[in-house]
């Protein structure tokens, strides 16, 4: 097949609607706008409420959109692990639930770097911010990332950078 023999399927198209060209056309007189009324005098706009304030200027003007595939995390500072948590302490989800630091986890949790981290921490989270997983590092502490599990694989083990 090439592309000039393409055709629509036999009645899928009708001809064009020929309005307003006699009576013998089946649309003649009124053209198909019915007898009287403001609708048969001029051409108003589809969104036309008869002078009530239309819907589309009604409802609330909501700009942007939101991504289907956005992702968001719970989010704990650095500060907050140096205030909550003893050296040597392991920080997961679990123990910031129960510190209070945290209270939806949703797609995961994210280690930012505001503040500073002077003790010896082992932190298991989703995600870490650069400057983060330094500082912990710098400390002598641990970053430990949660493994994914993909569909029909099974989880693998945690990855860890060691402190020096």
């Amino acid at each position: 097949m090439k592309l000039h023999e393409l055709r629509p399927s036999k009645r899928s198209t009708r001809p064009k609607r020929r309005i307003a060209r006699g009576i013998g056309s089946g649309m003649g007189k009124t053209a198909t706008r019915g007898t009287k009324g403001q609708k048969a005098r001029r051409q108003i706009s589809p969104g036309f409420e008869g002078g009530q304030t239309p819907i589309h200027r009604r409802l609330p003007v909501k700009k942007g959109f939101r991504n289907i595939n956005h992702k968001e995390f719970a989010i704990v500072n650095l500060s907050a692990l140096e205030k909550h948590f003893d050296s040597g302490s392991e920080v997961t989800v679990e123990t910031l639930k129960k510190a209070g630091l945290i209270g939806d986890v949703k797609d995961g949790l994210k280690i930012l770097a505001f503040g500073d981290v002077s003790k010896k921490l082992k932190v298991t989270a989703h995600k870490f911010s650069k400057s983060a997983e330094e500082k912990i590092t710098k400390a002598g502490g641990t970053c430990a990332l949660v493994p994914k599990a993909e569909k029909g694989q099974p989880v693998k083990k945690v990855k860890t950078s060691e402190g020096k």
